[in-house]
């Protein structure tokens, strides 16, 4: 496959992500005053409980087998170092730029959280059905592709829900703790009243719980009061405050709506019998797939619509530095791709990957995604840097036309 060929199949998707960008800026404008803020945040809200759940589900009750998820143990590995790397080069970055402190889970966020889904869903396909495609047979490849795919879409739906998610709600708190919003005196003791909680509900300003001072979402301010009353027990009990606490942030992350969404597509498809329920031609229920899958078909037009339209605020109004914007690139497009390269050439000699190719290939592709879009719906949700993600979004997926193309070359290349 030529260099232009490939070129051309890796732009499709970025150039798609552009141009549903700018038709929701265009109907965020005053003009067309389709997308004002109230109408982006309910439709987010959407995508949170509704879209984004029935896209994980689909997909992997359909494509993803038990047999795959063993046999694929190494993605999830793959990833997870996607986001160590990528985040502790961005705490680098923020060290060294010095951006305003609620920005700072959102640079760190845009440089280790990848787009594991959508664009892998087009790109992998549409280069194995390319003539010359260095992957072998064309329909065993992009059925083969479409697994990897959706797994990967699953699996980074998982760390961009729970990692990424605190990131940018750890930036919401200092936010809303600088503007008088979170008060020590004052602490949050509704049970139902959680950050998550009140933003589904259409509250305005995210209360949230201040624990112990070095982790802000461990603890809770009444459980620290009652340690202190028993001197004796203090110390164990301010322990057992914070291992509590911590368990309780992270499963209520990890029961967010789209990692529900994910996990009933797993159960769904590497259990037979209920995967025969709902999957096939003559399943019983095939209603439900058929329904989530076109309700998941909305995911991505709609979060695309969102940033662009943010985008028009974050033209007249974001302050984000272009020193900003030029880390985040190098991080996602320079740095993680080198090392993507590394990693896999060394799992390989390790004997911990298959000697299938496509594998290795989206193994290192990985690396050299633009951020992962959830993270625009993310900013939406806590109500903070919105503009300023849609102006990073914007650079990043212009540049990544151009570097998306270069390093899927080089992968290839490497691997054959």
């Amino acid at each position: 496959m030529g260099f232009w060929t490939l070129f051309e199949v890796a732009c499709m998707p970025i150039l798609q992500v552009l141009i549903i960008s700018l038709l929701g800026a265009f109907m965020a404008t005053d003009y067309c005053k389709l997308l004002p803020e109230d109408t982006r945040r309910y439709l987010n809200k959407l995508v949170f409980v509704v879209f984004t759940p029935s896209l994980m589900f689909a997909s992997l009750a359909k494509t993803v087998t038990l047999q795959d998820i063993i046999s694929w143990w190494f993605m999830p590995i793959n990833v997870g170092i996607t986001y160590l790397v990528g985040g502790i080069i961005g705490w680098i970055v923020v060290k060294i730029l010095r951006p305003k402190p609620h920005l700072e889970g959102l640079i760190i966020a845009t440089c280790s959280s990848g787009n594991m889904g959508n664009l892998l869903l087009i790109v992998v396909p549409a280069v194995c059905n390319e003539d010359g495609s260095p992957f072998g047979n064309r329909s065993v490849c992009n059925s083969t592709g479409l697994s990897y795919a959706s797994f990967s879409l699953a699996i980074g739906g998982f760390y961009v829900w729970t990692i990424s998610y605190q990131m940018v709600k750890t930036s919401a708190m200092k936010l809303r703790a600088a503007e008088g919003f979170v008060s020590r005196a004052e602490p949050n003791n509704e049970s139902d009243a959680t950050a998550e909680s009140l933003l589904l509900k259409g509250g305005s300003e995210i209360e949230v719980e201040v624990g112990v001072t070095t982790v802000a979402t461990k603890g809770v301010e009444d459980l620290e009061t009652q340690a202190a009353s028993s001197p004796k027990q203090k110390g164990e009990a301010s322990l057992w405050v914070e291992v509590l606490g911590f368990f309780h942030q992270v499963l209520k992350e990890l029961l967010s709506p789209p990692n529900l969404g994910a996990i009933l597509g797993f159960i769904f498809g590497a259990t037979t019998p209920l995967r025969n329920l709902v999957i096939g031609a003559g399943a019983p229920l095939r209603v439900i797939q058929d329904s989530t899958k076109l309700l998941g078909d909305a995911t991505i037009p709609c979060i695309t619509l969102i940033i662009g339209a943010n985008l028009v605020d974050g033209i007249r109004s974001s302050l984000i530095k272009p020193s900003i914007i030029i880390g985040v690139v190098c991080v996602r497009y320079v740095i993680l791709p080198v090392i993507g390269i590394w990693v896999v050439k060394a799992a390989g000699n390790l004997g911990l990957l298959s000697s299938n190719p496509l594998f290795r290939y989206v193994l290192m592709i990985q690396f050299a995604l633009p951020p992962a879009s959830n993270i625009g719906t993310i900013t939406q949700l806590f109500g903070v840097g919105q503009e300023e993600c849609s102006v990073l979004f914007l650079w990043t997926y212009l540049i990544a036309t151009f570097a998306l193309t270069t390093w899927s070359t080089i992968f290839m290349w490497i691997l054959t």
